[in-house]
């Protein structure tokens, strides 16, 4: 291989070259091609699990410590040990909210989407002015830039989980709020909505297909939740593996019922087994390989947000 030729203090043409890019704000693209262009996906997310029976006593801590009228939605977010908030993956942001009996979360629109899996209690949300219900094991969602307040008529606490597409925002910083002038925006009661998506209508569709493994895909008028973030509900018999799966997209996996485990092989070839039961939330980074086990002899269900629609939409969805 021929040699770059050196000045004479040692240094290569090549050096004397690249050392002139910077003060023009270029960089060369062969020394880095590699990270541009890598043989395999390379999320910066990692597999996690957030156990419930950790994660409530500090959100029923953060009830009694911070006023909702401080907080205005009093949320501990899910963060990817690998990275920063808002990620919980690299494209969605996950948390956990809580709402006290006779509390309300103000009306506010934002463009952001958001979507919500109630995980414990009974409350009610707002989405330009149809008051919906909220109970366990309900989707419901919020469209971007539709007022919406969330609020508690119950005697016990409601707890759900958020999905959003935050994260897409620090590369489309275009993500803003308004606040309504009231902290409710005018409603009524209204059980059955495009915005509702209650779990027995889901669990029937489940119930309905035939196979230890089935799926039931979250649509609003025959589409996804949204562009960006989608939502499916799995269904997998008592003591039942699951072939492996492969994806291109990465999922915020919550267990409404159940027990067992989902293996995890990443796409940098890291293996990792996460057990979750009944109310526990943990992500699959994108592109991994995954296969999940019910351990139990009951039927377990596992209800996922997922940024299939984005990598959908966008062309980026690879076939396995």
């Amino acid at each position: 291989m021929a040699q770059s030729k050196t000045n004479g203090n040692g240094i290569t043409k090549l050096e004397t070259y690249l050392q002139t890019l910077p003060e023009r704000n270029m960089e060369p693209l062969w020394t880095k091609m590699n990270a541009m262009v890598p043989p395999r996906p390379n999320p910066k997310a990692v597999p996690y699990i957030w156990k419930y029976s950790e994660s409530l006593p500090l959100l029923s801590q953060a009830a009694e410590i911070v006023p909702a009228e401080e907080a205005e939605r009093r949320v501990l977010m899910l963060v990817n040990p690998t990275l920063e908030s808002p990620y919980t993956t690299d494209t969605i942001y996950g948390g956990l909210q809580i709402v006290k009996p006779g509390e309300i979360a103000p009306a506010h629109r934002h463009t952001a989407f958001a979507a919500r899996f109630i995980i414990d209690g009974e409350g009610f949300t707002a989405v330009e002015g149809k008051k919906m219900p909220l109970r366990r094991g309900d989707v419901v969602v919020t469209p971007s830039w539709h007022w919406h307040d969330h609020g508690n008529e119950s005697d016990g606490p409601i707890v759900w989980l958020d999905a959003l597409n935050l994260p897409l925002f620090r590369y489309a910083p275009v993500n803003y709020a308004e606040h309504y002038r009231d902290s409710r925006y005018p409603s009524t009661h209204c059980e059955e909505c495009e915005w509702r998506h209650p779990w027995k209508q889901v669990e029937a569709s489940l119930l309905a297909q035939k196979g230890p493994y089935v799926i039931h895909h979250y649509t609003s008028k025959d589409q996804p939740l949204s562009t960006t973030v989608g939502a499916q509900a799995e269904l997998i018999d008592g003591k039942h593996s699951t072939e492996w799966i492969e994806e291109s997209c990465s999922f915020i996996y919550h267990c409404f019922e159940g027990e067992g485990h989902t293996e995890i092989e990443t796409s940098s070839g890291a293996k990792e087994i996460i057990y979750w039961e009944s109310r526990d939330t943990f992500v699959v980074p994108a592109g991994s390989k995954l296969k999940h086990v019910n351990v139990a002899d009951r039927t377990a269900f596992l209800v996922a947000f997922t940024d299939r629609p984005l990598l959908q939409n966008l062309g980026l969805m690879k076939p396995f």
